[in-house]
């Protein structure tokens, strides 16, 4: 065992627990293991009894409001184990403080995060919040809801029913979606042999966030888009999948953070496209979730609704599985980067070289869809000895075609 965001080893009890347990309260479940040292190694406890209500009446006189928590003595190993469960009631202080995990570390929050915890609190989203901009209009919007719905006049019964009216007036939904606003957008580069190198850039941004999804498919027609003569034949070609590039640029709008001043970023390379959306995954989504597509968690259900409405996405977490299904005949496929406060989505050019080797393609035939692996099944299914079967696992994990689950001899592998 390790230190993770979820476990932490602690070799006697002092205050500085009480960190962790805001943080697991406010972010994730989590466990705290008494009587070790930072290796994980058993150093034991005395006074088992005694340790175990002072761990209690702690958490109880300084975390507010109270965490729901539970303690397990272990008497042989003279451990203590604490389990925090993620609470309800956001924001979990500890000395008028929010605290999350950052890998195995412990941090307090930004004052950004901090809204977001007392939002989440009050069950509610920040494009709930009702707008400081009133005087709003939706000439965008109406043009869509007329082309997909037939949906001839914008009125305050059709704003209502999209949920775009809070208690006084618009919400943030709602100015998000107007014709103008104050609220980031979209910048699109195209760069050259490199980075160095920018052949073009188009910036959209302070306009309805359908004004901005349109404007990215006008770029891509123009760089991504071509025809092509052969023979007496006429046909288009795309460089990247247009449904995979739509369903990108879709699913940054609807699910980024919008309470940060942060445009959703696409760069267009020699050979791939990258859209870079700001904001990590929601709060209750893993990445094993997410790259399976099996779970949608809305962080802009209002949004979300709207763009369903007018058949920009599926609203059912579909939008992995759907990009993926566009590389489908391709040997190069799409990546996904994860990471605390972004998502990036690789879009390769299609007709790429081989993503994977012939020794890598066997290794990854031999997995079946819904079960997991050891190291030592996959060396006999394959055929690879121990030291090639790990490298091979390693470079389908980085091209993340394979996931791992567990550490160390308990480590199993699955395919995507």
């Amino acid at each position: 065992m390790r230190e993770s965001a979820f476990l932490e080893f602690k070799s006697r009890v002092s205050n500085t627990f009480l960190k962790i347990v805001s943080a697991y309260a406010n972010f994730h479940d989590g466990e705290i293991l008494f009587g070790f040292d930072d290796t994980g190694s058993k150093v034991g406890l005395e006074h088992l009894d005694e340790t175990c209500l002072a761990i209690e009446n702690r958490i109880n006189d300084c975390v507010t409001p109270r965490p729901r928590f539970s303690i397990q003595i272990n008497p042989k190993d003279r451990t203590i184990r604490l389990h925090v469960q993620e609470g309800p009631n956001k924001p979990y202080l500890y000395n008028g403080k929010a605290y999350r995990r950052s890998d195995s570390s412990t941090v307090e929050v930004d004052r950004i995060e901090l809204n977001r915890l007392v939002l989440e609190g009050e069950n509610l989203s920040f494009e709930e919040l009702d707008s400081p901009e009133k005087n709003l209009e939706f000439k965008t919007l109406s043009a869509a809801l007329h082309d997909q719905l037939d949906i001839s006049d914008t009125s305050i019964d059709v704003l209502k029913t999209l949920g775009l009216m809070g208690t006084n007036g618009f919400n943030r939904a709602a100015a998000i979606l107007s014709d103008k606003n104050s609220y980031p957008g979209i910048d699109i580069i195209k760069f050259g042999a490199s980075i160095n190198e920018i052949l073009d850039r188009t910036t959209v941004e302070h306009v309805s966030v359908l004004q901005q999804l349109d404007t990215a498919m006008e770029v891509f027609d123009r760089y991504l888009r071509f025809e092509k003569i052969e023979g007496a034949t006429r046909f288009t070609k795309d460089l990247v999948p247009r449904e995979a590039f739509r369903e990108a640029i879709a699913n940054g709008l609807v699910h980024r953070t919008w309470d940060i001043n942060s445009r959703l970023r696409v760069s267009i390379f020699p050979d791939r496209v990258e859209v870079c959306s700001p904001g990590g995954l929601p709060t209750g989504l893993s990445k094993e979730e997410y790259l399976r597509g099996r779970v949608s968690v809305l962080r802009n259900p209002i949004l979300a609704e709207v763009f369903f409405r007018l058949g920009l996405i599926e609203k059912f977490g579909t939008g992995i599985l759907r990009i993926r299904e566009s590389y489908r005949d391709e040997k190069e496929l799409p990546k996904f980067e994860l990471l605390d406060n972004s998502i990036t989505v690789t879009l390769p050019f299609i007709g790429s070289l081989s993503q994977m080797s012939p020794q890598e393609e066997l290794l990854l035939n031999s997995m079946l869809r819904g079960r997991y692996y050891s190291r030592s099944e996959l060396d006999l299914r394959s055929g690879f000895d121990k030291s090639k079967t790990i490298r091979l696992l390693n470079s389908l994990l980085d091209k993340q075609l394979i996931l791992a689950h567990g550490e160390s001899r308990a480590r199993r592998y699955s395919r995507l």
